[in-house]
C-alpha cells in the first residue's frame, strides 16, 4: 500500500473508530428479550448488559485520555482494539449472564482507550476554523454506530443474538490493523499529562451537559424497544428498524450541525438541541401511533447531534493543557448517562411507562441550558463565535 493511500485510510479510520462506542453499547438494545431467553433470565436482567458495557466504559474514560497521551496514542489504540476483539468473542461464547456481563465490562474498558484518543487526534490535525465540521463528521460516524447497532442486533436475534458480537470482533480487528495517521500517532509524552488539568470546573460542567444529552436522548433506545414490543407488538427486526431512524437522521445532520457550530458557537447549538430534544423524547414516550413515534425518534437523532457535537467542540475548541484528557472526561460523562439510564429508568418504566420518558425530557430541557458554561473568551476560533 502506497504512503498517501495508507495515510488516507488511517484518517478514515479515525472517523470509523468513532462508531464503535455507540455501536458496541447499543447493539443489545433491540435483542434484550432474545438474550434473556437464551441466557435463562428476564429481559430486565438482560438489560444490565447495557450498563455492564457503558459504566466501565464511562468510568475508564475519566483517565484514558490522559494515560493514552502518556503511553503513546498509536500503541494504546492498537492494544485497546486487540482487547476489544477478544472480549467480543467471549461475549459471543458466553454460557450465562454473569460471564456475558464480565466480557461486556472488558469491552467497555478497552473501548474507553479509543474514542477520546481518536477525538484528540482529529483535533490535532484539524485547523481551528474547520473543527466544528470535522467533529460533525465524527459525530455522523458515531450516529452510524447508533443506527446500525439496533438493526444489526435485531437482525441477529432473528437467527442467534450471538452473531452480533462477532460483528463487533470483526470491526475491532480491522480498525486495529489500520492504526492512526503518522501526524496523530504521538509517542509517549516526555512531560506526562496531568489529570487535574482536565478536571476543571468548565470541563465538568460541559460533562454534565453531555451526560444529560446522551442519557436522555440516545440512551433511551432500550426504553423505546420495550415500548415497541409492549405497546405495538413489533418483532425484533422491526424494533431494530424503528430504532435505526435515530441514528440515520443523526448521520445526515451531524456535519451540517458542525458547520452551524462554526458559525454560532457550541453553547447556542447545545441549548437548541437540548430544548428541542426534550420535546421530542416526551412525544416518543406518549404518542400512540407507531409511525409518528418513528418519525419523532428520528428527529430526536438530529437534536442529539446539536448536543453531542456541541460538547465536543466546546471542550476541544477551548484553551488550556491536556485537551485529550479533557475530551476524555466529557466523553466519560456522556456514556455515564447512557450507562445509568437503564438502571434508573427500567424500574420507572415498569411502574409508569410514560414517566420513564417524561422525567429525562424535563431534566434535559431545564438543566442543560443552565449548566452549559459561557464561551471561553481566551480560546480562538469557534469558541469566540458564540
Amino acid at each position: 500500500m502506497t504512503g498517501p493511500l495508507r495515510s488516507r485510510l488511517q484518517v478514515s479510520a479515525l472517523y470509523l473508530g468513532g462508531f464503535l462506542g455507540p455501536f458496541g453499547g447499543a447493539v443489545v438494545a433491540s435483542m434484550l428479550p432474545e438474550m434473556g431467553s437464551g441466557l435463562g433470565v428476564s429481559s430486565g436482567s438482560a438489560s444490565s448488559s447495557l450498563t455492564a458495557y457503558l459504566l466501565p466504559f464511562a468510568l475508564t474514560m475519566l483517565v484514558s485520555g490522559t494515560l493514552g497521551a502518556r503511553w503513546g496514542r498509536l500503541r494504546t489504540v492498537r492494544i485497546a482494539y486487540g482487547v476489544y476483539l477478544v472480549a467480543s468473542i467471549a461475549c459471543a461464547l458466553a454460557p450465562g449472564l454473569y460471564f456475558l456481563l464480565g466480557a461486556r465490562v472488558v469491552q467497555g474498558c478497552a473501548n474507553a482507550f479509543t474514542t477520546p484518543l481518536l477525538l484528540a487526534a482529529l483535533a490535532m490535525i484539524t485547523p481551528k476554523e474547520r473543527l466544528g465540521r470535522v467533529l460533525g463528521t465524527f459525530g455522523a460516524l458515531q450516529a452510524a454506530g447508533q443506527t446500525s447497532a439496533p438493526l444489526v442486533g435485531g437482525l441477529a436475534a432473528e437467527f442467534d443474538w450471538r452473531y452480533a458480537f462477532l460483528v463487533l470482533a470483526v470491526v475491532s480487528a480491522v480498525l486495529g490493523l489500520i492504526g492512526l495517521p503518522a501526524q496523530a500517532s504521538a509517542p509517549a509524552s516526555a512531560t506526562p499529562e496531568r489529570l487535574r488539568d482536565a478536571l476543571t470546573p468548565r470541563v465538568l460542567r460541559i460533562g454534565v451537559v453531555a451526560l444529560l444529552g446522551w442519557g436522555a436522548l440516545g440512551g433511551l433506545s432500550f426504553l423505546l424497544a420495550f415500548r415497541a414490543e409492549d405497546d405495538f407488538g413489533l418483532s425484533p427486526g422491526l424494533r431494530g428498524l424503528l430504532l435505526t431512524g435515530f441514528g440515520a437522521a443523526g448521520i445526515v445532520a451531524a456535519r451540517p450541525v458542525g458547520g452551524l457550530i462554526d458559525r454560532i458557537g457550541p453553547r447556542r447549538t447545545i441549548v437548541i438541541g437540548a430544548v428541542g430534544g426534550a420535546a421530542l423524547i416526551a412525544a416518543a414516550g406518549t404518542v400512540n401511533v407507531v409511525i409518528v413515534v418513528g418519525i419523532v425518534w428520528a428527529i430526536a437523532g438530529v437534536a442529539s447531534q446539536f448536543v453531542l457535537v456541541g460538547v465536543n467542540a466546546a471542550v476541544l475548541g477551548a484553551s488550556g493543557p491536556n485537551r485529550g484528557g479533557s475530551v476524555s472526561v466529557v466523553q466519560a460523562f456522556r456514556f455515564t448517562g447512557a450507562a445509568l439510564a437503564p438502571l434508573a429508568l427500567t424500574p420507572v418504566y415498569q411502574v409508569h411507562p410514560a414517566a420513564a420518558f417524561l422525567v429525562p425530557a424535563a431534566l434535559l430541557a431545564v438543566i442543560a441550558p443552565l449548566v452549559m458554561p459561557a464561551p471561553d473568551s481566551r480560546a480562538p476560533g469557534l469558541e469566540r463565535s458564540s
